[in-house]
């Protein structure tokens, strides 16, 4: 398999994984099934990433939205993270790769809470690719919980309200430590961000795919990187003051 050019790699690349329940629906089978298959696309993602040389991957697992699905498929949802915690956490420490899990997680059970900060703690000190794990979460959430710090700070006094700058609600937001995302890819053909890493993905490039998330593979990673290499990231300057600072 072909390595794209160092600088056309993404530092961050953060994935919607849709398309699991029509995968299983396809093959007659359970919704619960396309869950289990999507599990393995992302350990051969995680492999992928880690390869090429991304620096931080985030993966849309559970949304703050997803409570509302049927109480059978959310049971069985946390049974499968809890599984992965189980199985695959040693093999991702092995890899030099860190298990980064954000999100509203007090809302999870305290058996399952436990088996993420020991997953957290685990890999840690690992200076490979992070693994970004949005588990209960939205974006809005996200920007709230960060407002509310910033709140608490104006009324003790540690912070003036005209003081309050977009650098500080960055600062309390969950991806705090991690580069914004560069790339970000939705798969099973809907095109909408669906409430994640709202703040974060101001300039994010994106890519849509109808690939189902099972059937996401390798190559289609490539090819979605190949689409952003192919774009000119201006930041709100010109294309004549990006050709500048290359000539310089």
């Amino acid at each position: 398999m072909n390595t794209p050019p160092k600088e056309n790699i993404p530092k961050h690349i953060a994935i919607i994984m849709d398309g699991n329940g029509r995968w299983a629906k396809r093959r007659l089978q359970p919704r619960f099934m396309g869950h289990r298959a999507g599990v393995k696309t992302v350990a051969d993602i995680v492999k992928r990433c880690a390869e090429l040389g991304v620096e931080v991957l985030s993966l849309f697992a559970f949304s703050s939205e997803n409570w509302r699905r049927p109480g059978k498929e959310v049971s069985l949802l946390m049974e499968l993270f809890s599984h992965a915690l189980d199985n695959q956490v040693k093999k991702l420490h092995d890899n030099n790769i860190r298990l980064c899990i954000i999100g509203d997680i007090d809302k999870f059970t305290p058996t399952l809470q436990q088996k993420i900060a020991q997953a957290q703690e685990l890999t840690r000190n690992n200076t490979g690719l992070i693994v970004n794990i949005a588990a209960n979460y939205g974006g809005r959430w996200d920007i709230t919980q960060s407002v509310r710090q910033i709140a608490q700070k104006v009324a003790t006094g540690e912070l003036k309200p005209e003081d309050i700058n977009e650098e500080d609600i960055s600062a309390l937001l969950t991806t705090s430590a991690l580069p914004e995302p560069d790339l970000f890819i939705r798969t099973g053909g809907e095109q909408r961000v669906s409430n994640f890493l709202l703040w974060q993905m101001a300039y994010t490039e994106f890519f849509f795919t109808d690939v189902l998330w099972p059937e996401f593979d390798s190559k289609q990673l490539d090819a979605a990187i190949s689409s952003f290499s192919k774009r000119e990231r201006r930041f709100g300057r010109t294309s004549e003051q990006l050709q500048g600072q290359s000539d310089a």
